[in-house]
This record gives C-alpha cells, structure tokens and sequence, in this order.
C-alpha cells in the first residue's frame, strides 16, 4: 500500500489526476472504475484541465461506474449517470458506448446486478478503481454489514448515509434508499485501487480503514488485502 499525505483538497485532486492520467498514458485502452461524490469532483476537474491542454486523450478509455441510486432516471439532476456526464464525461472524448453505469431504472435487482458483472467481465475487468470513503467505512455503497458482500446488489443504505447524500436532495424524503453498487469482491478484482480522502469527517473511518481490524463493520478495512492499493488523503483527513 503506497500512502500519499497532501496538504489539501486541490492538491489531492491534482494528485489523483497523475495517478489517474499515468494508468490512461501507459495503457490507452485502460478500463476505469470511476466514482462520485463530492470526493473526486476536483480529480475529474483536473483530468478535463489536462485533455483540453492536449496531455490526455480519452478515446479508447473504457469506464465502469461503481454505483447508482435505484429509481433514479439517468437524467434525473441526482442520478450518477447525469453526475459524470457533467463532471467528466462531456468535458473529455470518451466515447459513451465506452461508459457504463449500473441501470438505476431496473427493477428486477437479479437481472441488472447480473447484467453488471457481465458488463465488467467482457470490459475484461478494472485496471485502476477510483474510490471515496464514506464517513461509516463503506466503499461504493457497500455499507457496514455482517459480511462482505461478493457481487454487483442492490444495498439499503443507511442513515447516516442518506444523512451525508441529503444535502444534493431538496428535502431528506427524495434522497433514494436504496442502490445499485459493485460488490466488495468486484472492487478487489481491480488490478489498482486508488482511495480517494478528505476533510476531518472522515478522519476516523480513515483510520480504522488502514489500521483497524480487517471488518464487515467497516468496509473499507478490506483494501488492506490488496495487492496494489494507493491512497491519498489531505491533511485534514489525516489529524
């Protein structure tokens, strides 16, 4: 595990965006885990500053997005699809038959977490997964649980969850309850995983992440088992 200290939010970003913008030069056709949130915003602000400069080129980039709310449209101003359409995927020249997002609109939860894996299987698996970390430790939306769970599922999401992701809603009655997310054992399928971290609140779950018990309780404490894991976090996120 190689650990980056920043001194802050853009220069997290910025590195992110090396980290990032290195895996698309040294492989062209380089399948991306992508996330959201407020977390990688400034990451993807950098990656668009470095192809409009001419330094990146997203043509044959592939990308597997790691979740998205269930019942949400993909054009509704919430959903993820809609989120990386205008934080990335509209500023770059990656094809949209190269992006894919879970169906949020599915309602056979068997049938899209089926079609998921199979999407991430034929892509031929994630050679760099981009992760943030929830304030409880999860990772996508895998949220704290008696186990791990192995396969792209749809996840109730806790409270302090719907706490976190009210604040892009008008009111907490719209957030969604549910999500389409990979699974614990997709995410440690990709080849790197990069996590993503700032601002005190998530100080603790950074914390018990790297250097607690490896927990169900705490998702992301299973990233200490990976074999090529990167993290950087800012210096609030550290204490």
């Amino acid at each position: 595990m190689r650990i980056y200290h920043t001194a802050n939010y853009d220069e997290m970003s910025l590195k992110a965006a090396q980290i990032i913008s290195a895996q698309i030069t040294m492989k062209p056709d380089c399948v991306l885990g992508l996330a959201t949130g407020s977390t990688p915003i400034g990451t993807y602000k950098e990656l668009t500053r470095q192809y409009e400069a001419g330094l990146l080129d997203f043509s044959q980039v592939k990308a597997a997005n790691l979740d998205e709310y269930r019942d949400l449209p993909k054009d509704n101003d919430q959903s993820y699809a809609y989120f990386m359409r205008e934080n990335l995927f509209k500023h770059v020249n990656i094809l949209p038959e190269n992006t894919n997002i879970p169906n949020g609109t599915q309602t056979d939860v068997d049938v899209e977490c089926e079609r998921y894996e199979k999407v991430i299987a034929q892509l031929g698996g994630v050679d760099l997964q981009l992760l943030g970390l929830g304030r409880n430790g999860h990772i996508g939306f895998n949220e704290p649980s008696d186990e791990f769970p192995k396969m792209t599922h749809c996840v109730n999401l806790t409270q302090s969850t719907i706490d976190a992701n009210k604040r892009f809603f008008e009111k907490e009655e719209d957030v969604p309850r549910q999500a389409y997310t990979m699974g614990i054992g997709t995410i440690m399928k990709a080849r790197k995983i990069l996590l993503i971290v700032n601002g005190s609140s998530k100080r603790e779950a950074l914390h018990r992440a790297l250097y607690g018990p490896i927990t169900p309780q705490v998702p992301a404490s299973i990233l200490q088992l990976h074999p090529d894991v990167i993290v950087v976090a800012d210096a609030d996120a550290w204490g």
